[in-house]
């Protein structure tokens, strides 16, 4: 008989004083989203809006109660009052973005995936180590109090050894419309970049990069996939089946099996707040819950405040060399399916 435990509960409480200032070059969708997150995070606080008109920057402002509205990139890359920006624009427009800012000191969260394709990583890279500014991977369901049992259960090896990895995130958006972010091949759309990112981050949270992988796709009538599943191959005979889609809603979950349990991380993986662990022996099961404080992206946004509050260069929970594992690992997939965008 299963023996199941009180449910138990992750404090997120933190206690911080001092608030970086940022910037948002950008102004839609996921910019709102972040604009809530930091109005939730405890060492933050918003200080300007990049777009590429004033019309526009002083809406979002507006909209924002955001002090500094800026009627270009450029305006808001040079601001000295200015401590992190946070890349808000299409996959495509990342590395121009992102070069921009660091190249005027500026810490930089880039929203994943951090770029197209590996090039254009080295190059971020090369050019944060060069001003010495600190640069991360926006993978924002990483940081959650959550994910971060996740990953002490993984570390004191509560279920034994990893063996099989199941993750999955795919949805139908409402509105297929041929030339927007998802479908638009000059904007690199298509499920991996966008949705398939997330589970495939999370192979590489566990078990880093794969020795192999097996991949299959479709392939949409503007020429994105629209459906793509992996399976990677690690050198210890663990193995990862990962599945993304803009076709059709999946489940949306996550399934760590290792020796002597699991963990199951329930809907939806990529925003984490309840999953069940199992152990193999005793048949104990345990279930926690941990529910957003905000929108969920406070988190990521203070961890990298207190990276730079720290004098810190690179993260410990999204170092840069594994977004460019992660995204060498995506350039691979793709070259395995003949397929490639206009800005590659």
């Amino acid at each position: 008989m299963l023996k199941i435990a009180c449910n138990e509960k992750i404090d997120s409480n933190r206690s911080m004083s001092k608030k970086i200032r940022w910037g948002i070059l950008g102004t839609g969708r996921i910019a709102r989203a972040f604009a809530e997150g930091v109005s939730n995070a405890k060492n933050a606080k918003l200080h300007a809006i990049g777009s590429r008109t004033k019309e526009s920057a002083e809406m979002f402002a507006h909209e924002w109660n955001i002090p500094l509205p800026c009627s270009s990139y450029q305006e808001l890359a040079e601001n000295k009052s200015i401590d992190a920006i946070y890349i808000a624009t299409p996959h495509t427009e990342h590395v121009s973005n992102t070069l921009l800012c660091l190249e005027n000191g500026k810490g930089v969260l880039c929203e994943k995936p951090i770029a197209v394709n590996a090039h254009q990583v080295e190059l971020m890279i090369q050019k944060s180590k060069e001003k010495n500014v600190l640069l991360m991977e926006g993978m924002w369901s990483r940081f959650p109090p959550l994910m971060e049992k996740v990953r002490d259960i993984l570390k004191n090896k509560e279920i034994g050894e990893v063996r099989t990895i199941q993750a999955d995130f795919g949805f139908r958006p409402e509105n297929i419309d041929p030339v927007g972010r998802l479908f638009n091949p000059d904007l690199a759309g298509g499920s991996l970049l966008d949705v398939g990112i997330y589970p495939i981050s999370l192979s590489f949270m566990i078990n880093g990069t794969p020795e192999s992988f097996v991949t299959e796709w479709t392939k949409g009538r503007t020429g994105v996939d629209e459906q793509a599943s992996m399976i990677f191959k690690y050198p210890n005979g663990s193995m990862a089946l990962l599945h993304s889609s803009i076709q059709a809603d999946t489940r949306q979950e996550a399934f760590i099996s290792g020796t002597e349990g699991s963990i199951r991380i329930h809907k939806q993986c990529w925003k984490p707040q309840v999953m069940t662990i199992t152990e193999w022996k005793t048949g104990n099961v345990r279930k926690i819950e941990s529910p957003f404080i905000g929108n969920g992206f406070n988190y990521e946004i203070e961890h990298f405040s207190q990276l730079l509050l720290d004098g810190k260069k690179e993260s410990p929970i999204m170092p840069l060399q594994e977004s460019l594992s992660i995204i060498s690992t995506l350039d691979k997939i793709r070259q395995r399916w003949d397929l490639r965008y206009p800005c590659d």
